[in-house]
């Protein structure tokens, strides 16, 4: 059972990892700039950082839920190689928006195609499931491409 879900499970600490150095980084620009909690205002750079680590925050469930979905259901390295590059994606989505809110938008734009992508292969592999069973032979030939892949 683990070898079914090694990668995701990689994936998944990796990401919990880069959520926890982006609150790093937002506890380092509260002490540079003295802004005590709850405050959420202050030097423009930490509000750049505040903001890109809660940005980050808000979309790592949909992240999660979407790559475990698409890893047991359609295919876990597949599923895996697109996490890693939502990672990456986010990680570059943090820096640039520390540097200036503009530098934000295009691995913003990259995140959000991964998790399409990662939404598609999710959807794939559950209708897959429910449908293969029960298919009819023309259903059975246009899947299989993808079975021959081992996405099934």
């Amino acid at each position: 059972m683990r070898h079914q879900i090694d990668l995701l499970a990689t994936v998944t600490v990796l990401g919990v990892l880069e959520q926890a150095y982006f609150t790093l980084q937002v506890i380092y620009a509260r002490r540079q700039h003295k802004i005590s909690p709850p405050r959420t205002m202050g030097h423009p750079e930490f509000e750049r950082i505040f903001r890109a680590q809660v940005n980050c925050s808000e979309y790592f469930p949909i992240f999660i839920s979407l790559l475990w979905v698409a890893g047991i259901f359609f295919h876990q390295g597949v599923a895996a190689a697109c996490g890693l590059l939502y990672l990456y994606t986010r990680f570059r989505y943090f820096q640039g928006y520390a540097v200036a809110a503009q530098e934000r938008l295009g691995p913003l734009y990259a995140s959000a195609w991964v998790l399409w992508l990662l939404l598609g292969l999710a959807v794939a592999g559950l209708l897959a499931h429910f449908l293969l069973p029960c298919c009819s032979p023309w259903m059975a030939a246009l899947v299989q491409p993808l079975q021959l892949l081992g996405a099934w």
